[in-house]
């Protein structure tokens, strides 16, 4: 494979299904990285160093040498030894559950250019066992959630494993199972389930939609898709998409000169319907995205000397700090302020104890001491995967964490 990344890649799947003009679009903009990207790597280099320990020969030497390599990196950090062990639970579980040893590799190379042209990806781990092909995916982030239902990048890989499989198994596997494991925002890991001919029709479904973002003649579809996209803050077409609130402004709020003529206001309709609202959360919210990303890209394009009329960088708010915090602390105390009233005593938080303890210590000391209670209501598209707010289930849980609060306290009594 002559590239190292596919011009229609498994992971920007999403986004060329609908935007197909995306792919040539972006070739005119440099690759970027960031180090939320870079920190995602490392970790799942951890990961896939973990599953080549437990699933295939690998002396404890070896693997000290390797895991302390990866430790003296600089965005290494410990909570990537826990999520890590949470992705090897999940796969040891699945491994396990089967009657015979199952089928385990990490980080295999598939090639997809029986679906897109000229594509290829890497599947974190694929394991297959009984009559089904899994494929479990690794996400480190933890500010938007990927759900497995409907998502193209796993059926990518579905389809390039099964391609380069299925040979050596026959007619043995008859289902594909796609798990994305995301310790930092799921606690459980989510799965899609399909027979290898919903799979297979599937990609046959997408084949003329990737040859037409391949060719370079596609269509321009701004959306939710556009969030990493390299060209997204200079695109035309999401410009002409945001900037045509305005119409709409318009239509629902005429000048005084038409007032009196127009039918979006004559009558009574002072006050905007369901659902107008509606729309224009949904626009509005795109609409802020969109703005963010265009002040990011003016302050960056001005940092690097280039000007945009009518702006200028400038020095934001920033907050005091002590230059060396240990030595401030000293002096204070050395001054006469009693060294309790400098320091305050703080027990750690639930996350930086599990970390401390282990999940299973910590499930067995601590578990019946832990909550989760139902989060505050939030506005959210009907596309997003939570289930629907419900007063009777707040109200419910509020009941069941008051009479869990006051088991705790009657055992700690006791």
């Amino acid at each position: 494979m002559p590239n190292n990344h596919a011009l229609l890649s498994a992971s920007a799947a999403e986004r060329w299904l609908t935007c197909t003009a995306a792919p040539r679009y972006e070739e005119q903009f440099p690759a970027t990285t960031s180090e939320y990207a870079e920190e995602g790597k490392l970790a799942h280099s951890v990961c896939e160093l973990k599953v080549l320990k437990k699933f295939t020969p690998m002396g404890p030497k070896t693997y000290n040498t390797r895991y302390n390599k990866l430790k003296s990196e600089p965005l290494y950090n410990d909570e990537m030894d826990r999520t890590s062990n949470i992705y090897l639970e999940h796969l040891t579980e699945k491994a396990m559950s089967y009657a015979s040893p199952p089928l385990v590799n990490a980080e295999v190379m598939v090639d997809l250019a029986a679906y897109i042209p000229d594509g290829f990806g890497t599947c974190d781990c694929v394991m297959i066992g009984g009559d089904t092909l899994d494929i479990t995916d690794y996400k480190h982030g933890k500010g938007v959630f990927v759900s497995a239902a409907g998502n193209p990048q796993m059926r990518l890989y579905a389809l390039g494993a099964l391609a380069k499989y299925e040979p050596f198994y026959g007619g043995v596997i008859q289902h594909i199972r796609m798990t994305i494991v995301q310790p930092r925002i799921q606690d459980e890991p989510v799965s899609e389930t399909m027979t290898i001919e919903e799979l297979k029709a599937w990609g046959e479904s997408i084949k003329p939609i990737a040859q037409k973002a391949y060719s370079g003649f596609g269509d321009f579809v701004p959306g939710d898709h556009c969030q990493f996209c390299r060209g997204k803050a200079q695109c035309r077409a999401r410009a002409n998409a945001y900037t045509a609130l305005e119409d709409f402004k318009d239509a629902l709020l005429p000048t005084p000169e038409n007032r009196l003529h127009s039918e979006a206001f004559d009558g009574a309709k002072p006050m905007l319907t369901y659902a107008e609202i509606g729309d224009l959360l949904i626009r509005g919210k795109n609409l802020a995205a969109w703005f963010n990303d265009l002040e990011n890209f003016a302050l960056s394009t001005i940092l690097n000397g280039d000007d945009i009329p009518g702006w200028k960088a400038v020095a934001g708010r920033s907050n005091r700090t002590f230059t060396d915090t240990d030595a401030a602390i000293a002096a204070v105390i050395a001054s006469g302020y009693d060294e309790a009233l400098v320091y305050e005593r703080k027990p750690k938080t639930l996350t930086a104890l599990e970390d401390l303890m282990g999940k299973k210590d910590f499930a067995e000391k601590i578990g019946a001491y832990i909550i989760k209670p139902l989060g505050k209501p939030t506005l959210a598209p009907l596309s997003d995967k939570r289930e629907s707010y419900s007063s009777a289930t707040a109200d419910f849980a509020g009941v069941a964490s008051e009479n869990s609060s006051e088991k705790q306290t009657k055992e700690a009594k006791t």
